[in-house]
């Protein structure tokens, strides 16, 4: 398993995950790129999730030769997988990919950048919409939002999860690049959740923009300014 614990986050060290995390963060990556990158960080987080995270059984089954014991993972049709619009859309087609039968869930949830970052280091969010389908006990649920900055818009999502649904098994926030500070806000509000991520960063800057990062993921995704 290619997850290492970093105390305020579990960190997916996997060679090509950091492989893929270093081309998107390069400004010559155009928009295909970009986003093909996201789908493949998700898929890769994904199995890392699968490996890490869920239990497998003991199964018989009969191949055309013969009777013998194989392998399966539990819990594939217990993953609820919730879609921070819009950067984390190729993120979450990744996801899919590795968990193709979960319930998904959508919230479109954004930072007010013209009121700007307050002492505390937040960001007025602003929630348009939301759709989740039932979470229950024995589902595994995977936030996920390509950048975890300040943690304000994460927080706001993980305030509407959890007063509106059951405590899952597991409870993921799942990002591709972090900063310290958002870890740290969304840790301590939430810690329940387990904050997975494939790059904790250096810091934030005046402006609440994660320092090296990969710019604005959605608009790099979606070829918007």
């Amino acid at each position: 398993m290619t997850i290492e614990d970093r105390g305020d986050a579990k960190l997916i060290t996997h060679a090509l995950a950091q492989d893929t995390l270093s081309k998107i963060r390069d400004v010559e990556t155009e928009q295909v790129g970009f986003r093909k990158g996201l789908v493949k960080l998700g898929r890769i987080s994904g199995y890392e999730i699968i490996d890490g995270a869920m239990e497998t059984e003991y199964v018989e089954l009969e191949t055309p030769l013969t009777t013998t014991t194989g392998e399966r993972v539990k819990g594939l049709d217990d993953v609820v997988i919730i879609n921070v619009l819009r950067a984390a859309t190729p993120f979450v087609e990744g996801l899919l990919k590795a968990f193709p039968r979960a319930k998904q869930g959508v919230i479109s949830a954004g930072r007010n950048e013209e009121a700007g970052m307050n002492d505390e280091g937040e960001f007025p969010i602003t929630i348009d919409y939301v759709k989740l389908p039932e979470i229950t006990e024995d589902d595994t649920v995977i936030v996920a939002d390509p950048m975890l900055a300040t943690g304000s818009t994460m927080c706001a999502v993980m305030d509407r999860i959890t007063d509106e649904q059951s405590d899952p098994e597991h409870l993921f926030v799942l990002s591709a690049v972090s900063a310290p500070d958002g870890l740290l806000r969304v840790g301590e509000e939430f810690p329940e959740a387990d904050l997975l991520t494939v790059s904790i960063d250096d810091h934030l800057d005046d402006d609440g923009f994660i320092v090296p990062g990969l710019g604005d993921a959605g608009d790099r995704a979606f070829r918007t300014t």
